[in-house]
């Protein structure tokens, strides 16, 4: 001992402890999860996974807020024993990347793999557990050689396929957005009003698992935040209803079916128009000709608009009438057949059955188009024909012909669609929100679409043994958004030989959304070196699912829903046996400052790596994770790092202090402050399978001081207990603060690395209480304090009660009308 002595620093210098460690632990790897030890079932396996970053610069104060929280549970699940898998990689392609490259006049690729090493180097120095070996890039080829491939197996069985219809269309990044990628009207990455184009896309078609990424999310909800399955729950979007066909009677004579969804098929008999989505294909087809002008001038002007825009209820409604009729189902009424903006033509057929006085949207419709409005639900409000407010309750049906006088809504649905099969003009149906995933992008710096063009063939998929279609290098091309892919302007890339027939075609030109890639990526982590295979199905089944998957709640729909989709479909194909991909998700607020997000047009940005040079690395970790619970917001400007170093000095000291030897006998150690580290143990372990790291914290700083009062009030440095409590403090420590535990792991005396070691066993019988302190009132008042065993009886303690000096005192000869004991914490005692 005198020899580590002798070599300890003076002081407490958290760089210096950065410096001496992190070249230790890159020789050391600790980290390193082994595959064989799972796969032959030797050790059971924990998956810690964290949502990978985008390199679009160094680490920020989210990066490290989530990381801190991850590293706590993957650190834990290593000291209970657990191999563990926590991996790291970059999501590298995408639009953020290459908007950034043209700014800076960079290749993508330059801009890119450059931020990916200044962010390997900034999660290196902070300290986090990761995997190094299992490292990856989704721009790398040999990623993206796995994703096309992934892509043609969805389009094989059906899953991916290719069709003409209006899209989401951001003119400032000018390329498609699947409907996840609006926000508000707006390109949720670059803010711009989102309009729409007509355009040949691909798509996944996700709908065909919309029930049962519904139904999954019963089995998600203990382990997931209320709040992500709602959003999921609603983002699908199931209800029940009913396929209703309208015949329409075209201009030149012909009859034409039409089929609209509707949820209250009940309703039909107030249906009094029909109204189609200006931009879907079925308006187009059906209008008369001499309506013909209108309905184009009508349609540039729906264009130009957003579909916020368009849904919005308090703006004016406008249309054109399509100059046809429809016969309502149910009565055989002739009723007229309009193209309004305030239908979307992804919504079903893009058309629907308009019943006004149950409906705002279709009321205001009516009045503006002076249209028929029919109640047909009386629920005792005032007529809408004449509020002009819609009914939207239950209540008696009225004008419904055969369901007059009913009053139960479930009756009239069945009735009704009883109905409409019997007469063969419509069925019962089960409709859902979620649309089919439009996945195309018109930009570079993306994975592209394994597809050739040939007028003879069709499309054509790229033959597996050519995969990776590697990107061209473009290097001095002219990257900007114009509408179209810049791949386009790659001729010598573009005009490639049919791989059918051998005839001039043309590779797809359109880049793959990067969702594509984030839905697949932990499972690549299982086997990421594999050049045979995208995952190798017997790593993947032993490591999956991961236990706990660290993230921002941003990606609730997006990310979330997309990876569920992909691991059914990888199921469905024999490659995988589990259906969902995250046993269970936490989610962690954000850091602001001042009370509103960093923004350096408030002059309230926080700059990590400042925050890293004047702290050290442990104490913003330390700080990120006292700040309260992970789902909770942190207010930078209420955090005390300073505070977070003092209390690193703290506990750094005792182990200084600790003279008794490595391996010494606790048994005669002094027995309260056992008491305090085993109990400090015991609720440790469960407050960090809660996620309640922040109260931890509390528990590991109460040990340090009990600690330092046991050393300066008389047991001293040499008690086995002051070795077992601040072997403790560095193994709790290990969880938040890495450098700073490993040093004093090191002057306890054991061999690097503390991540090496194993959560101490609590000895049950030291969390055993001899006493418990009662407290005892005189109408109230506190008036005597007794130390009582926990299992004394009511009539026990209520006789020590009434004895106590101070109840003697309060009473002063007076008699008792009552006691009441609530064993063994207190007794209340009423006088006469």
């Amino acid at each position: 001992m005198s020899e580590t002595r002798s070599s300890e620093p003076a002081g407490y210098d958290p760089h210096e402890l950065e410096a001496k460690w992190l070249p230790v632990w890159e020789e050391l790897q600790p980290f390193r999860a082994d595959d064989a030890a799972v796969v032959s079932g030797a050790k059971e396996k924990k998956y810690a996974l964290t949502m990978f970053p985008y390199p679009s610069g160094d680490l920020h104060m989210g990066h490290a807020e989530v990381t801190a929280l991850h590293d706590v549970i993957a650190r834990y699940w290593r000291l209970r024993g657990f191999e563990v898998m926590n991996p790291m990689g970059w999501d590298s392609f995408g639009l953020p990347a290459e908007n950034a490259a043209i700014r800076n006049d960079e290749h993508p690729a330059t801009y890119t793999y450059g931020n990916i090493e200044t962010q390997a180097a900034s999660f290196k120095k902070f300290g986090i557990s990761f995997d190094w070996s299992r490292r990856l890039h989704t721009s790398d080829p040999e990623y993206y050689r796995w994703t096309q491939w992934l892509f043609l197996k969805f389009a094989e069985r059906g899953l991916a396929y290719q069709k003409y219809s209006p899209v989401n269309w951001c003119p400032n990044d000018q390329t498609v957005l699947a409907n996840e990628q609006v926000v508000d009207g707006r390109c949720e990455r670059c803010g711009a009003e989102v309009t729409k184009r007509e355009l040949n896309q691909w798509y996944f078609r996700i709908t065909e698992y919309a029930q049962e990424l519904l139904d999954d999310l019963d089995t998600l909800g203990p382990t997931w935040p209320d709040r992500v399955v709602t959003a999921q729950r609603n983002w699908i979007g199931r209800s029940e209803g009913a396929h209703v066909d309208f015949s329409l009677h075209l201009a030149d004579g012909s009859d034409r079916s039409v089929t609209v969804y509707t949820t209250r098929p009940d309703t039909l008999y107030g249906a009094t128009f029909m109204v189609v989505a200006a931009d879907a294909g079925l308006a187009g087809e059906i209008v008369a000709p001499d309506r013909r002008t209108a309905y184009q001038e009508y349609l540039e002007q729906t264009r130009r608009e957003s579909d916020i825009e368009r849904m919005s209820t308090d703006r004016p409604k406008t249309g054109v009438d399509l100059g046809i009729t429809a016969t309502n189902p149910v009565n055989g009424e002739q009723v007229p057949v309009w193209a309004a903006d305030y239908v979307l033509a992804d919504y079903g057929t893009g058309a629907i059955m308009a019943v006004p006085a149950h409906d705002q949207r279709d009321l205001d419709f009516a009045r503006a188009m002076d249209l028929p409005v029919r109640r047909v639900i009386d629920t005792g409000e005032e007529n809408p024909e004449t509020s002009g407010i819609a009914t939207t309750g239950d209540g008696t049906y009225v004008s419904s012909g055969e369901l007059d006088g009913l009053s139960d809504k479930a009756t009239g649905i069945s009735r009704i669609v009883e109905r409409l099969e019997a007469a063969g003009t419509g069925t019962g149906a089960v409709n859902f929100r979620l649309r089919d995933w439009l996945l195309s992008r018109q930009r570079y710096w993306g994975c592209p679409i394994p597809i050739i063009h040939c007028e003879s063939c069709g499309a054509v998929p790229v033959p597996e043994d050519q995969l990776p279609v590697t990107l061209p290098d473009m290097r001095g091309a002219d990257l900007k958004p114009k509408g179209v892919s810049p791949l386009a302007t790659a001729t010598d890339w573009v005009n490639v030989p049919c791989p059918s027939c051998s005839a001039p075609a043309k590779r797809d030109t359109d880049t793959m959304d990067t969702f594509v890639d984030s839905s697949w990526y932990f499972l690549r982590y299982c086997s990421p070196n594999d050049d045979t295979q995208a995952f190798d199905p017997e790593l993947t089944n032993a490591w999956m699912a991961a236990d706990i998957y660290v993230g921002g709640v941003e990606h609730a729909v997006l990310h979330l829903l997309y990876a569920r989709f992909f691991t059914k479909v990888l199921a469905d194909m024999g490659l995988l046996e589990v259906r969902e991909p995250f046993a269970a998700q936490l989610n962690q607020g954000v850091v602001i400052n001042q009370g509103k997000k960093m923004s350096k047009s408030l002059g309230n940005g926080v700059n990590l790596g400042e925050q890293l040079d004047e702290f050290g690395v442990d104490a913003v970790r330390l700080t990120l994770v006292f700040a309260g619970p992970p789902e909770d917001d942190i207010d930078w400007a209420d955090m005390s790092p300073a505070g977070s170093l003092r209390f690193l000095q703290r506990a750094w000291r005792l182990a200084g202090d600790v003279t008794s030897a490595v391996g010494t006998s606790v048994v005669q150690g002094d027995p309260a402050l056992r008491k305090v580290t085993h109990k400090t143990l015991h609720e440790a372990a469960s407050l960090i399978e809660a996620h309640r790291f922040n109260v931890v914290v509390a528990r590991t700083m109460e040990l340090v001081n009990a600690t330092r009062k046991a050393i300066d009030s008389g047991c001293g440095p040499a008690d086995p207990a002051v070795r077992e409590a601040t072997e403790t403090v560095a193994i709790l420590l290990s969880l938040v603060a890495p450098y700073t535990a490993e040093e004093m792991w090191e002057r306890l005396g054991h061999e690097p690395t503390i991540a090496r070691t194993s959560w101490p066993e609590v000895d049950e019988a030291l969390l055993v209480e001899d006493t418990v302190t009662c407290v005892v009132q005189v109408k109230g008042k506190v008036r005597d304090r007794l130390e009582v065993s926990p299992s004394i009886s009511d009539g026990d303690l209520e006789a020590l009660a009434l004895a106590a000096p101070g109840v003697q005192r309060a009473l002063d000869g007076a008699g008792v009308r009552k006691v009441i004991v609530r064993a063994p914490k207190l007794v209340n005692i009423v006088p006469a």
